[in-house]
């Protein structure tokens, strides 16, 4: 094993050589990433809101206007909402099933990573033991983040400034992240979680670089 930009490197890579750069994809692992997981979310909740809050609406209704037509049925009622609990439920199910990265943070005790960088954060900086942290395409990367004052969050972000992940960072604990890289890029590390005035202005611009791939964001 061998140092490289200042994390541990546990495996060797060959140079790919050049590669045709697209504009678009993911950035975890597999092939769907986290705006694509988002955007999901974002729908299917919200979906899922909208006809609970009409589930609701509709049994206050009923409720308070007894006749006509009469008083909820006590069958019907239970019966939407055992919907909402199986639909609430499939929901949980089906992210689990089809985030790839969630079965990997599952089975991280049986997965080596790569790479791992140990940084600091004080004083609403980041610390870090290379700039930037240099990554190859399909490197899975252990970050080991400590703080030794406030509670501060731990967040890479895009150049557009959409969020590919974050972890809160307690001091005192310890606070790791593991994440397999699949497009090049320039990424910034930011504090995601309220530290004061001070933690507005706390990041790292292009922290970090990934290369080798063939998909770039």
């Amino acid at each position: 094993m061998g140092r490289f930009a200042g994390g541990t490197q546990h495996k060797e890579r060959r140079d790919p050589g050049p590669v045709e750069l697209s504009d678009r994809g993911g950035d975890g692992v597999g092939d769907v990433d986290s705006n694509m997981v988002l955007w999901g979310q974002t729908v299917l909740y919200t979906i899922y809101a909208l006809v609970t809050i009409a589930v609701v609406a509709w049994f206050a209704y009923r409720v308070t206007h007894p006749r006509p037509p009469g008083p909820v049925k006590t069958g019907l009622f239970w019966t939407f909402f055992a919907l909402l609990v199986v639909g609430g439920v499939s929901l949980h199910l089906t992210t689990a099933a089809t985030i790839p990265w969630v079965e990997q943070e599952i089975n991280r005790s049986d997965t080596t990573p790569d790479k791992t960088f140990a940084i600091v954060a004080r004083d609403h900086r980041f610390e870090l033991p290379a700039m930037p942290l240099a990554i190859d395409c399909d490197d899975t990367v252990l970050f080991k983040v400590t703080s030794e004052d406030l509670t501060y969050g731990f967040g890479l972000f895009r150049r557009d400034h959409s969020m590919v992940f974050q972890m809160q960072v307690v001091p005192g604990h310890p606070n790791d992240l593991l994440w397999t890289f699949k497009n090049n890029g320039l990424y910034s590390i930011r504090s995601t979680e309220y530290s004061g005035p001070a933690g507005a202005r706390m990041g790292v611009a292009d922290a970090v670089s990934v290369t080798g791939c063939g998909k770039a964001v």
